[in-house]
């Protein structure tokens, strides 16, 4: 199979998706929740497997901008200031086509860090406890201890 190509990219503001469409007739409708908790950032992927940071609080998240990379991707600027997530078409073919099993592993997830419904995707929720890593500030730079 040749890699997806998009043929449209729309960003609705108001319903918070992001529609897209395939040269291969898939099209998708991929809330930006699901973009944010998924970015495939440091940030967010961390530096290598079991190093993921649960992603909270982003129930409400936007997207401010997005640039296109190449031919070959999209880098969003989401209205919490996260910006180092470069998603190829490949990784939105994806998070479009598997969106069921990624809600269900994500929610699985906050309930396992203690977060009762979906109440870990509310607006201002954070993470607690010991055993969580956070990051400061601005994210995971070269500076970034692990």
């Amino acid at each position: 199979m040749s890699k997806p190509v998009p043929t449209g990219l729309t960003v609705h503001n108001k319903s918070r998706v992001l529609d897209i469409e395939f040269n291969d007739g898939a099209s998708f409708s991929i809330p930006f929740e699901l973009l944010r908790v998924y970015s495939p950032s440091a940030e967010v992927m961390g530096h290598g497997p079991g190093q993921e940071v649960l992603q909270v609080g982003k129930r409400e998240v936007g997207i401010a901008g997005i640039e296109p990379v190449g031919n070959y991707a999209v880098q969003p600027t989401f209205s919490d200031g996260h910006n180092t997530g470069i998603f190829t078409w490949e990784y939105l073919y994806k998070l479009g086509s598997q969106q069921e099993a990624l809600w269900a592993t994500y929610l699985d997830r906050l309930h396992a860090s203690g977060f009762e419904g979906d109440s870990g995707r509310e607006t201002g929720v954070s993470l607690t406890g010991p055993s969580t890593h956070q990051h400061g500030g601005g994210g995971c730079g070269s500076g970034c201890k692990h």
